[in-house]
């Protein structure tokens, strides 16, 4: 009976996870608030690094002809200079570009931020902020496409992701609302978000893999941690399917006021 309780409580931990990492609700404040309310307590990054894998996994299969589009042109453009590959390469270097504010400020100040930014009212109050900025953008409608980004559009929503490292924070909600004040289109800015959410996180599973191995209850888990890592990973699928949907028709008012009543209940009660 208690194996079974605990393959639930990795089944639901990891729908969580993946439901709520595409969508701009900050997937890493509702881990930590569903810990807190049901009494989960899980050590370690181990499973994290496990659900976050699983979620990149799904970001993957779904933009895959985008990935395929831009290292096919990214290359030829590098090789032959072909201006038709021009703007594909651009939004490669845009990419690179929009990882380094994330990346330099979470090996720098991770540990500060994991240490001092996880209480349930930095939680409460981010929630909050995140509700703010969707709020803000919840009815643009801008024209700039993938080729009309620019290395000032690249740094801004770089900046905006490293943001999201604050727990209740949404990477996707930072990233797509800075996307949107630069004046992009929802798709463009959707793009550019999820193309920008996979060298970060394929950078946190390369690095945590020594974590996974050195983690002394992996083996005793190992039956949980498939559970949560494939519940993560048709979660994260078809919650990003849903969310492109709600992004076409503009309704991220709706996030706004989720983040709203989530984070003043938090503030109040927790």
């Amino acid at each position: 009976m208690e194996q079974f309780y605990l393959l639930l409580k990795y089944l639901f931990l990891g729908l969580f996870q993946g439901i709520t990492e595409p969508i701009p609700v900050s997937s890493s404040g509702h881990i930590v608030l569903a810990q807190h309310l049901f009494g989960l307590n899980i050590e370690g990054l181990s499973f994290e690094i496990l659900v976050n894998t699983a979620s990149l996994i799904a970001v993957l299969i779904i933009y895959r002809e985008d990935i395929i589009r831009l290292i096919v042109n990214g290359l030829k453009f590098l090789k032959t200079k072909d201006p038709n590959s021009k703007s594909d390469f651009q939004f490669i270097i845009y990419l690179i570009i929009g990882t380094i504010p994330a990346g330099v400020i979470g090996v720098l100040f991770g540990d500060v931020i994991e240490a001092n930014l996880k209480s349930l009212k930095v939680l409460g109050f981010a929630l909050i902020a995140t509700g703010i900025a969707l709020w803000i953008i919840r009815n643009l409608r801008g024209r700039k496409n993938d080729a009309a980004l620019s290395v000032k559009d690249a740094i801004i929503i770089g900046l905006a992701q490293a943001v999201a490292l604050i727990p209740g924070i949404s990477r996707s909600g930072a990233t797509i609302v800075a996307a949107m004040l630069r004046g992009t289109k929802q798709e463009t800015a959707l793009r550019f978000s999820f193309l920008l959410y996979i060298p970060v996180s394929l950078g946190v599973t390369v690095l945590g893999i020594s974590d996974i191995l050195k983690d002394p209850n992996v083996s005793e888990l190992l039956l949980p941690y498939t559970v949560a890592f494939f519940a993560s990973l048709i979660a994260s699928y078809f919650s990003l399917k849903w969310f492109m949907g709600i992004m076409a028709r503009g309704n991220l008012k709706y996030f706004a006021i989720y983040c709203f009543i989530v984070g003043a209940l938090v503030v109040i009660f927790l």
